[in-house]
């Protein structure tokens, strides 16, 4: 089998993790390039992997690990808030949580992507708990029509300290209380109460603010059409608590120094 015939199924879902860990689209699939350039220098280490899977999204940190997660030295002035905030944190501690809970990989894989001891990785998933919690506090608007749904959600974001900004089951409201109350984080639902789209909401509130959103749908095809830019932080129902909880952290620790300011 060739190298594209096994890594090309898996591309579609590290292409989100990637940008998730290194805040763009573009910088992510840089670092998706080099790591299957690798992989074609060095074909006999995709044999000694557990998975294909597990094969490129170990080469992938291989290279992360090198080269973006190493920002502290030679940063010129003018850095971003993301690549500033970056800097005071571990980056392998959120790559152990996100591999865990948002990439559904066992421990056990996940030790050998980052190729550490269960021990090791016991250790960077508590550091990495105690680092979310340390993130940013703001205020969340949730576009959601299924009440026990955006209250599991409302819960969730009060637990981890945030605010709970307020709750919009339509295009209509979601637009009007987000213009009202301007969040620092949006998580919303694609079908919406009166058969509205969550898209289209997202895209007339982008036009007036600049906000993280986190889509949480049944519906991820929608999404995923290749039409349009791609959601950097995309959930499929029914999600997991630990995964809500891991997309949020990314979302709030890539954005803007402006959108902080302001909650």
């Amino acid at each position: 089998m060739s190298m594209i015939a096994q890594f090309k199924p898996h591309l579609p879902f590290l292409r989100p993790y990637a940008r998730a860990l290194t805040g763009t689209q573009q910088s992510g699939d840089a670092y998706i390039l080099a790591s299957l350039e690798a992989l074609k220098e060095d074909p006999g280490q995709i044999k000694t992997a557990s998975s294909a899977r597990v094969t490129l999204y170990k080469f992938f940190h291989a290279i992360w690990s090198t080269t973006g997660a190493h920002l502290e030295g030679g940063m010129k002035s003018g850095v971003s808030a993301p690549e500033s905030r970056l800097r005071k944190l571990a980056p392998v501690e959120r790559q152990a949580f996100l591999l865990t809970t948002l990439e559904g990989f066992t421990r056990a894989q996940a030790c050998e992507i980052l190729d550490r001891t269960i021990v090791e990785l016991e250790a960077l998933l508590d550091a990495a708990h105690r680092e979310i919690e340390k993130q940013l506090a703001t205020s969340v608007l949730i576009i959601e029509d299924e009440p026990i749904i955006a209250a599991d959600l409302a819960h969730l974001v009060e637990d981890m300290g945030h605010k709970f900004a307020g709750g919009a089951t339509t295009r209509r409201q979601a637009v009007e209380m987000a213009r009202r109350v301007k969040p620092g984080l949006i998580l919303c639902d694609v079908q919406l109460a009166d058969n509205s789209s969550g898209i289209d909401a997202i895209q007339d509130i982008l036009t007036e603010i600049d906000v993280p959103v986190i889509f949480i749908t049944a519906f991820p095809e929608r999404l995923l059409t290749g039409e349009r830019p791609e959601p950097t932080y995309l959930i499929t129902k029914p999600f997991q608590d630990d995964t809500v909880k891991a997309a949020i952290s990314q979302a709030l620790f890539f954005r803007t120094e402006a959108a902080i300011e302001e909650t």
